[in-house]
This record gives C-alpha cells, sequence and structure tokens, in this order.
C-alpha cells in the first residue's frame, strides 16, 4: 500500500527558507518513478490548491503562478523521495504542505490524485 510522509515543515519569517520531503513507500520495486509526483497546500479556511508537479514525461515542472521563482520541485527516484524546496517565503505561503502521487498526470489538480500524505505546517510569519 501507497503511503506518503511529509517533513520539513516548521515557522519561519517572511523571507526564509524551507526545504519540504515527503518518503515515498509500497511501491513495488522500480515503480516509484512511473508515478506523477506533486505538492499541495492548503490554508485555514481555503480549499487545496496545487503548487508544484511535474510535466507528463517528467522533463520539466509546472508551478502555480503564486510560487513561481521561488519554490523548486524535485525528485530522487532511487530513494523514492519527493522534495520542495521553498525560497523567499511569504505569510501567504502559510498552510499545510501535502505531497500526493497518481498513476496518471494530474497536473495540480487535487481530483485526479489517489494517495496522501497526512501533511506538515508551514507557517511564514511577517
Amino acid at each position: 500500500q501507497v503511503q506518503l510522509v511529509e517533513s520539513g515543515g516548521g515557522s519561519v519569517q517572511a523571507g526564509g527558507s524551507l526545504r519540504l520531503s515527503c518518503a515515498a513507500s509500497g511501491f513495488t520495486s522500480g515503480t516509484y518513478s512511473k508515478y506523477y509526483m506533486a505538492w499541495f497546500r492548503q490554508a485555514p479556511g481555503k480549499e487545496r490548491e496545487g503548487v508544484a508537479t511535474f510535466s507528463p514525461g517528467g522533463s520539466s515542472t509546472i508551478y502555480a503562478d503564486s510560487v513561481k521563482g521561488r519554490f523548486t520541485i524535485s525528485r530522487d527516484n532511487a530513494k523514492n523521495m519527493l522534495y520542495l524546496q521553498m525560497n523567499s517565503l511569504r505569510s501567504e505561503d502559510t498552510g499545510m504542505y501535502y505531497c500526493a502521487a497518481s498513476r496518471a498526470f494530474g497536473g495540480l489538480d487535487t481530483a485526479r490524485y489517489n494517495y496522501w500524505g497526512q501533511g506538515t505546517q508551514v507557517t511564514v510569519s511577517s
């Protein structure tokens, strides 16, 4: 059974950086690389929104407009890991951050992802 566990969240001042990690398990050998992975976030009182993912084939990355130029998504298929480097953090980046997996390309659409982690909290103070 696929399991996703996020870590790396915390409290930081505006302008600071955090690196989130997502450890994926339960994949049969060598299949993690075939899954589309993404980061989502949910602020209090708001809907969950897509933050970053990879294009079909994984040759490029896709970001929400609000994080372009500040966040970088990456993955290490050998370690079954997903990362999100977040720089120049703003108060509006505050929220619970989730990693998600899908066997098919899902873009930044929450409805297209089958597997979700429990989330890691990011709090940015101004």
